[in-house]
Order: structure tokens, then sequence, then C-alpha cells
């Protein structure tokens, strides 16, 4: 049995929110699960935003016992909330299960460079917002007869397909930030491993939309793009 240590009970709410809000959107959703030293990174796909989602977690001491020197395994998300302790900030993690496609494609580790023209989070926000306004308008202006699910589909995909500002990066990834709490104002330490700047960077294929508590990941050209990272 593999137990991990979290740094604290706000740690473990944290992460308990996260995988509540990825069950929201799939209730047999998968994570896979990679840790080395005091540090844990999350990885999750909410199917209604085609996007990677990735929660960094922060580890008192990196296993019970001391005894493992990394995890790398894919489990029931479901199964590890439940398996969730708040008030001990520990958690067991659960049997692996196979994983989804996804899992078995990551972003890379390193490499990743800044990308200009991201607005400031109030701007992001907004954005959001009259994203999700417009897409309400445009499906109650429909007829009964065109409120099809293939139509209110293809509204969607044009209002989420667009680009944030003078970036690559689609709204649709920051609809997914702004709907697993990604981009509510920061309340921790600065200096805290999950703590960095809302930037927006690049590498190779991918672009990854940074805040302070976690990232969300697109593929720029599509799933048979060059320079992928598979684990």
């Amino acid at each position: 049995m593999t137990v991990l240590h979290l740094a604290d009970e706000g740690e473990a709410a944290d992460f308990a929110a996260f995988l509540s809000r990825l069950l929201h959107y799939d209730r047999g959703a998968a994570v896979r699960l990679q840790a080395a030293g005091t540090a844990l990174a999350v990885f999750g796909r909410p199917p209604s935003f085609e996007v990677l989602a990735i929660r960094a977690v922060r580890l008192a001491k990196p296993y019970e016992h001391g005894l493992d020197v990394t995890l790398d395994v894919t489990v029931s998300a479901g199964e590890i909330l439940e398996s969730i302790d708040e008030s001990a900030a520990t958690v067991v993690v659960p049997s692996a299960v196979t994983g989804p496609p996804w899992a078995g494609v990551l972003p890379p580790r390193g490499g990743w460079r800044p990308q200009a023209g991201l607005p400031a989070p109030d701007g992001l926000r907004a954005m959001v917002a009259a994203a999700v306004t417009e897409f309400r308008s445009r499906t109650e202006e429909l007829a009964p007869e065109r409120r099809t699910r293939a139509e209110l589909d293809r509204i969607g995909r044009e209002i989420w397909s667009r680009t944030v500002g003078d970036t690559h990066l689609p709204v649709r990834a920051v609809h997914a930030a702004q709907s697993l709490g990604f981009l509510r104002p920061a309340t921790r330490t600065v200096g805290a491993p999950d703590e960095t700047p809302l930037a927006l960077v690049a590498s190779g294929a991918w672009l990854r939309l940074r805040t302070p508590y976690g990232s969300i990941a697109v593929r720029r050209a599509g799933l048979g793009a060059l320079d992928v990272s598979v684990r």
C-alpha cells in the first residue's frame, strides 16, 4: 500500500476539489500520477474541453516508509478521491487501472518558452463569461427543429475554438481553467511549488496555460503532430 503524505490539510482539500471537478465532467475519470521527491503531478482530461489538466500537489514527504523513489501510475479519480483523508493530509494510492489513450501522451517535461499576448486574469474570466453568454444566446435563438445536438456542437466548436488575443491558445482552454478552479485569485504563500504567475508557454506542439493552481495543456497541431512525449 502506497500512502502519500500531503503538505497540509489545505493541500489535501485542494486536491480533493480538483478530483471532484474532473468527476463532474466524467464520472469514470482516470488520472495519471507522477511523483518524485516531494512533488506530485496529477494529469486528467475533462472530455468536454478536449484539453489536458495538470495539478501540482505538494508532498510533506515522498512515501510511507520511504521505500519508493518515484511513482508513475494511472488510477481511478473516484477511488483516489475516496481515499483522501483531509484531516490527516494523507491519500492512499489505489490499484492501477488500464489507462485511457491520452494518459500515454503527455507534454514534455522541459523546453517551455514564454509566449506573449496573454490577457490578464480578469480579462480571461471576462472572455469566458462572454463566450458562455454568446453560446446561450445563439442556442436559445434556434428554432425548435434546429436545436439538435449536432447544431449545438457546431456552435460550441465555433466559439470555443477561437483563439485568445494574439495567441494560439483556444478559448476552450481558458474555459477549462475557469471550470476546474485554476483561475481563481491566488491566496497561498508565494513560493510553493505550484505557485507560479499566470503565463502562456510553449514547447514543441504543446501550449500550456499556467496558473497558480494548475495548468491546462493543449496540442497546437492536432493528434498527428510530432514532438510529443510518450511515457
